[in-house]
Order: C-alpha cells, then structure tokens, then sequence
C-alpha cells in the first residue's frame, strides 16, 4: 500500500513530466559536470497539488559561476542579477527558471540584506526555507527522481497546515518577510497557522521594518489578488504586523459605546472588499485597482470621527481625507503612479452617489458624475454597490434600485451626447481667434469654462458658445488686454 509520501513523490514526478520535461534535460546538464539539482520549494508542492507553472526553482550543490556556464549552453538567455545571493535565472522557450546553490543566510538584527553563506547539502539548505510546506525537494540526478521531505511537509500539505523546519523565531528572523507569507498562504491556499507561527509573528512584527517597502507591496498585492484576502489581511491586524506594513487598517477598529452607535467601520471594509471582489466580473476579471479602493475606501474615517450630542458619531468629509491618505499609504509602499491616482480617486469619489437621494440629480450632476469618474466609471459603479452592506433588507434593496435608476440615466445620456468624448463646443484655437489672445493660462481657464458651461448645460453650439465666451471675457480678459 502506497504511503501519503509515495503518492506525493509521484505527483510531483507525474506533474514535472507534463508541465517542464525540459527539467530532466537541465538536470543531466548538472550531472554531466558532476553537480546535483533538484526541484525544490513551491514548485514542488505546486507539483503535489497539480498546479505547477512554468516557472520553477531549483537548487544545487553548484557554485553560481559553474552554473551559470551550464546554464549560458542550456537557456536561451539568462540573468544574473542574482548571483550575488547565489541565483542564476534563465530562460529556456516558455519556460522561466532559478537555480540557486545550496545556501544558509542570516540577517543582520539591523540589515535588509542577508549574509549568504554557500552550504554543501540540500538538506541544510531546506532547513532554512520558510516554510515545511516549501521544504521539500526532488532529487533528479540521482537515477530516478528522489522525494525529499525531512520535515514531514507532505503531511501539513494534506492538512493545510503552516509550520517553519525549525523555530518559527529563527526562520523570521533570518527573513521577516516570512512573516507576510505566512498570511498570504491563508489567503491564497486556505492554509491554517499554527499557534508558533502566530506567536513569533506577534513578538517580532516590528522587524519587518527592516524590509523593503518594494517586497513588501509585493506581498501585499498577492494576498489581495487571491481568492480570499480577508484571511490574510485579519492574521496582519491580530498579529500587530498591519500596524506596519497598513497602519490604516487596525485604525478601522474604532471603540464604540453604548452612546455614540456606528457601523463596525473595520468589518464593513472587508465585507465591501469581498463584495467588491464578487462584482468583478464587471470590470472583465480580477483587479488589483478595485481591491485596493475597497480596502481603503474608508480610511479616512477615523481622522474625522466626531461624536453627535445626545448620541450617534458622523464622519464628515472623510472621503476627502481618506483619499489623501490613500495616496500617501500607496506612495509609501511604491506603487505606480497610475494606481496611486485610480485608487485616491475612487476614494474621493465613493461618497457621491449618496447626493443622488431618490433620483433628484439633474443632468448637469449626471455629467459632472461621469466626468469626475472618466476612465473608472466602471469601478466606481462596483466600489459604490459594494459599499452597501446594511443588513436591513428594505434599504438594501431600495440604495439598488436607486443607483439602477442612476446607471440608467448615464447610459442614456452617453448615448444621446457621447459623454465619453465631451468636450466644449469651442476649441483652443478657436478660443484664441475669437479673443484675438496668443497661447497662454487664458486659453486654459477659458476652455475650462465653456468645458464647465457644457457639463452644465448640454451642448450649446458655435454660436452660443460664441456669445458665452465673450461675456466671460468681459469679466475675465486683463486690464491691459
């Protein structure tokens, strides 16, 4: 009868053989020149699951130099940018690898940076991984491939289960990003933690300090984009480690008393992610701009939090200060431009729909809508029926039907005036020859107001636009003009 750990040994050898046959060519290469390489880490147990990509991990007893000679015959290109910590990337087809020499590191207490130490068995080397369920390797220079699992990774795969190879303490320590791993695995794989791994976590979160902002974004992102980002997003805030990598989270939780009543404002901001999440389809699939202005739409909240006499608390302009501190937050953490923009953007904008009351807007206020949103439209609509999460069913059902009936209007009017194209009935060189003026800020304020008059009134035409321009001008134009 086949053991848990002969079945894995042969999934993972069945999974290479479909997905990376080219592996046992690259590992005849090494064998060739008397090296060992194995499959190792996440690609192993990716293999186990069925899952495996094309992009895989190998270590070696190799030295980065002798390897990098393997590779440069192999590969049809490679990459050193690694070889300082022992990695030689490469790529062959559609396939990407690392192959990376046998390796002990340790941080310095005050150090981003590991101090590498080559090491001579693969066994030490899966000590040091992160993880059980990533300590695992499989062995294919030795005449058939051999699994290697010493800490019984097979076993907590099977049960979804993290633990560390050795002290959760030491594996932290030698890598605090580990710590954030370990919530994304929960997030991303369904993983439970074991009270060790919380416990260290929760005794060390402030030396993720000493990580680079760029990794830990990065580490950030995956667990948003997985399919359950409230699971690793809570194991952060018990932890303490969301005080610094997402300070603005924990802030959520706000004391409420039995005087001054509101909306639990840290569970409604996972409950609007998820069903945030669940309206993507919408916005053609997964999107990292959605999780982002879900996750943060309300953050500004506790900056603004007064409490009502006689009981109640209002959060005014929140939208306003939380779309600053978006931006500042997603700046800290390096994001593109792009994504600091769309995100502090939808922020600001969450709130507006809530001046529509029963349908009241005119369309000047249905123009200013979709121009105000531009290119978000889409997240916006998303972002603002997520934001509902009253339990009251009668409202729930009312705030849809409503912002149907608002949808409606601005599909209707796009039709009639083609919105997504709007602009004021006079050009800037229009404007300059009316006014008899050369390029200069005046062209710029003057077609902000005709652009103004057009949200405002509709399209005006040449001639009225004409007559608009010059009253304007009257007030406007400078005294020596």
């Amino acid at each position: 009868m086949k053991t848990p750990r002969d079945l894995a040994e042969a999934l993972a050898v069945s999974s290479l053989a479909d997905h990376f046959p080219l592996a046992l060519s690259l590992a005849q290469e090494f064998k060739k020149k008397g090296h060992t390489l194995a499959l190792v880490g996440g690609p192993v147990r990716d293999a186990i699951l069925g899952r495996l990509g094309n992009d895989l991990d190998f270590t070696t007893d190799a030295k980065p130099e002798a390897t990098k000679a393997i590779l440069l015959k192999w590969a049809d290109a490679i990459w050193e940018t690694g070889a300082e910590f022992g990695t030689i990337a490469a790529k062959r087809g559609d396939h990407t690898i690392e192959v990376t020499t046998y390796r002990s590191e340790i941080y310095d207490l005050a150090s981003r940076k590991p101090d590498v130490n080559f090491g001579d068995s693969i066994e030490a080397d899966l000590f040091r991984r992160d993880f059980t369920v990533n300590a695992m390797a499989l062995e294919l220079t030795t005449d058939e491939p051999t699994f290697i699992d010493l800490f019984d990774g097979v076993s907590d795969l099977a049960l979804k289960r993290l633990r560390t190879p050795g002290k959760a303490e030491d594996s932290f320590s030698d890598d605090p990003l580990r710590m954030m791993r370990a919530a994304r695995f929960t997030s991303q794989l369904g993983f439970t933690v074991d009270a060790a791994i919380l416990e260290a976590i929760s005794s060390m979160s402030e030396r993720i300090k000493i990580i680079s902002a760029e990794r830990v974004r990065d580490e950030l992102i995956k667990i948003l984009m997985s399919n359950n980002p409230r699971t690793g997003l809570a194991l952060l805030v018990e932890t303490g480690l969301a005080q610094y990598v997402l300070p603005e989270l924990p802030k959520l939780k706000l004391e409420i008393d039995e005087h001054h009543h509101h909306k639990d404002v840290y569970e409604h901001t996972l409950t609007v992610l998820e069903q945030a999440i669940a309206l993507e389809d919408q916005l053609g699939g997964p999107n990292l701009v959605n999780r982002l202005a879900a996750l943060l739409h309300d953050i500004g909240k506790p900056k603004t939090r007064e409490l009502i006499p006689g009981g109640g608390v209002s959060f005014h302009h929140h939208e306003v200060v939380g779309s600053k501190m978006a931006k500042e937050r997603l700046r800290a953490l390096r994001f593109d431009n792009h994504t600091i923009s769309d995100v502090s953007t939808l922020v600001f904008l969450h709130l507006r729909f809530h001046g529509y009351g029963s349908g009241e807007w005119t369309d000047a206020a249905v123009r200013r809508y979709i121009k105000d949103a531009d290119h978000l439209l889409g997240h916006l609509h998303v972002l603002t029926r997520a934001d509902c999460t009253t339990r009251n069913q009668r409202k729930a059902d009312l705030l849809a039907r409503t912002y149907d009936s608002l949808e409606a209007r601005i599909v209707q009017l796009k039709a009639e005036e083609e919105l997504d194209k709007i602009r004021p009935d006079l050009d800037g060189l229009a404007i300059m020859a009316i006014l008899q003026i050369s390029p200069s800020p005046l062209v710029g304020k003057a077609y902000k107001y005709l652009l103004d008059l057009r949200m405002e009134q509709g399209p005006l035409g040449a001639e009225l636009a004409e007559v608009e321009l010059r009253k304007w001008w009257e007030i406007n134009a400078p005294k020596n003009a």
